[in-house]
Formats: C-alpha cells, structure tokens, sequence
C-alpha cells in the first residue's frame, strides 16, 4: 500500500469512498506477495496492482461492487488448465484478494494508519478475512496503542499481541482464531500487514561505486546512509537525492548506529585502514547482507587482519568478499546491479542462477 498512499489520503481526505484491494494469501508462482495493493477510487481511477496485471480487471469490478454494496469481498484467482482464457494468473500460482470499502466511516482510522506510513512509524493493520466477525472489520496497532475494532474483546487482545509480535519482524501474515481469540481454534480468519519503516543501506566509502549502490538502493526502498571520513568525497552533491551522507570514521559512525535483520552493510572504502575496523564492527552485529569490495588477494589479506582480530569462522562467514554476483559487470552502475542482485538473492533464497537453467518455482519464499 506505501507505494500507492498518496492517492488514498487524497480520497480519503476528501471524503470519496474506494476500493481497496489487498493480496492476503499466494501460492507457488505468484507475481506478486501478500501485502500488495490495489484501489480504484473517483471516476474509475486505478492504482497499484495485485497480480501485474493478469486478474486486475476482475479487481477492479470486484472493487466497484464492494463501493457500491458496503460490503467486502474475498476472491480467489489461480491458472485453469481446463479454461486458459478464464480470468487467472497465467504463471501458474494462486492468489487471493481482499477487496473492501474505505471511507471516514466504515475505517477510522484509516487516516492515522496513512499518516504512521507515511512518516515511517510502525504500524501492523489487522484486518478480518473470513469469519462470524465482520469481513473487512480492521483494527490498527502501534507498538504503544490501538484504533478501531473487531467486534469482539478477546478477539481483539489476541489480535494485538500477535500484531505486535509480526510488526517487530516487519512480517505480514494470515492469523486463526476462534471467535473470542481462541489460539486453538480457526473460525475466524486475519490478515496483519506490518508498516515497518523501511530498511537500511549503509554504504562506506564516498567512491563513484558508491553512488550508484546508493542509487539503486533507493530504487529498492532502502533508507541510504553513505558515510566516508574524507570531507571532499563526502558531499551530498555526488549523491543522488534522498541519500544522507555523513562524514565521519566509518567504524566509529556504525558504532554509533543501530542496526536490524534487515540492514544491508556495503563497504567499498577498498583501504585496510578504514576496511578492517568497520568490518570488525559489522560483522559482530546484527545484519541481512555484510558485502566489501576488493580483488581476491584484497580479500584473502582483509580476512587475515580480521582473523588476527579475533573474529571467528562463524562471524567471517557472514562476510560477502568480493561482492556482488558474477555478471562480468564493469562500470559502477553494472557492479550495482550486481550487488543489488546478490541483496535480493539473498534474502529471497534466489541461487542467482538463469531462471532458463532452473526448474519449479520462480517466486522463493522468503530465506530463513
């Protein structure tokens, strides 16, 4: 939803009552995962999508029904070998789509929600899919209160003990209940979409490599830091918008800076002085992706420093040396997608490997 937020506030704001479709469960193939959105708003008017583009038309039908009823619908659409040209996903998977109506009305808070999105803050709406409780009925929660209602007390302490848990993973997923929160029962069936704010990207070293990692970075929803403690390469104007840069050592400023399971450390300094403390550092804390840059003998003589250091195997083998995937990339903007690829590889369980050499599913779960 963050990607299409601007036009629901302005619906929002203005009163005028939409469609908001959102993917509440896949399987095998599917284009796109839970979380994804759709709206269709005043005059027709579309944003976001649900499938890429395979099932949006019946969406967008879906969408106007439920304005018009008040009612929310929940769909199924997946690939029929019997009837190729029935509306589906031609990739062969599953997906099932929650389609409700959003008005100051039947969702209060659904401003509050927008404007915790907007500015970064965690939020993780829950939103009933199936069940005696109302369909569509939604409750948000932050990690210090709650707005809105299920309709029932015990389903909603339930609810918000488990959406907290999920929003401090940044996860969002199906939950079962009885009717009052019973854990062991699943008659009542919700969706909790965790808002987390968005992930880090550390990139050390001011160089022309680094600008375009920030850059596409950025592109992938990273929040960029570039950080160097030489002051003339350090310059926001060598940077793309959006990006902060911090000049500082930069062992001493990820010292100073928290990081998560989602945080991705790029170090590009390619100088042992800068190289070695920083990765001292890194490597001991919590992280999704820990790359440096440099040739092999580079690598082989950074992993001697840092073994004289005192880190272990276990905390060396985090260490992503050289960088990047094999794509004979060249230029810095080549290097940055391979380094962007190895990211998302990585996280996704991807093997890096030509999907034409590959068999089964194209779509990973996400890694452990």
């Amino acid at each position: 939803m963050r990607e299409i937020l601007p036009a629901l506030e302005r619906w929002y704001a203005a009163r005028i009552p939409f469609g908001l479709a959102t993917v509440v469960a896949v399987s095998r193939s599917a284009p796109r995962g839970p979380g994804a959105a759709m709206a269709v708003g005043p005059d027709d008017e579309v944003v976001g999508s649900v499938s890429g583009g395979c099932v949006e038309g019946a969406v967008f039908e879906l969408a106007q029904e439920v304005v018009a009823s008040g009612e929310a619908r929940l769909a199924t659409f997946g690939y029929s070998d019997e009837d190729a040209f029935a509306v589906g996903l031609t990739c062969g998977g599953e997906i099932t789509v929650l389609v409700r109506p959003v008005t100051p009305e039947t969702d209060r808070a659904f401003g509050a929600v927008a404007a915790s999105v907007a500015a970064g803050e965690p939020v993780t709406v829950a939103t009933v899919v199936a069940g005696p409780a109302p369909r569509g009925a939604t409750v948000a929660v932050w990690p210090d209160t709650v707005a809105g209602t299920l309709g029932a007390s015990g389903l909603e302490v339930a609810v918000t003990a488990d959406a907290r848990g999920e929003l401090a993973l940044g996860a969002s997923v199906l939950r079962h209940y009885g009717p009052r929160g019973e854990r062991r029962e699943d008659s009542v069936t919700v969706f909790l979409q965790s808002f987390a704010p968005p992930p880090r990207m550390l990139v050390f070293g001011a160089i022309d490599y680094a600008a375009a990692v920030a850059r596409i970075g950025h592109f992938l929803g990273y929040r960029v830091t570039v950080c160097d403690a030489r002051p003339v390469f350090a310059t926001p104007a060598r940077f793309p918008a959006g990006v902060e840069v911090v000049v500082d050592w930069p062992h001493r400023y990820l010292g100073g800076t928290d990081t998560d399971e989602r945080t991705v450390i790029c170090v590009l300094t390619h100088d042992p002085k800068f190289d070695v403390p920083l990765l001292e550092e890194a490597l001991r804390r919590p992280a999704a992706y820990i790359g440096a840059m440099g040739s092999r003998r580079t690598h082989d003589e950074r992993r001697e420093r840092l073994t004289e250091a005192g880190l272990t195997e276990a905390e060396l083998a985090r260490l992503r040396s050289p960088l990047g995937l094999d794509l004979g990339a060249r230029t810095p903007e080549e290097v940055a997608v391979s380094v962007a690829a190895e990211i998302v590889a990585l996280r996704w369980g991807g093997s890096g490997a030509p999907l034409t050499t590959t068999a089964g599913a194209i779509h990973h779960p996400a890694a452990p």
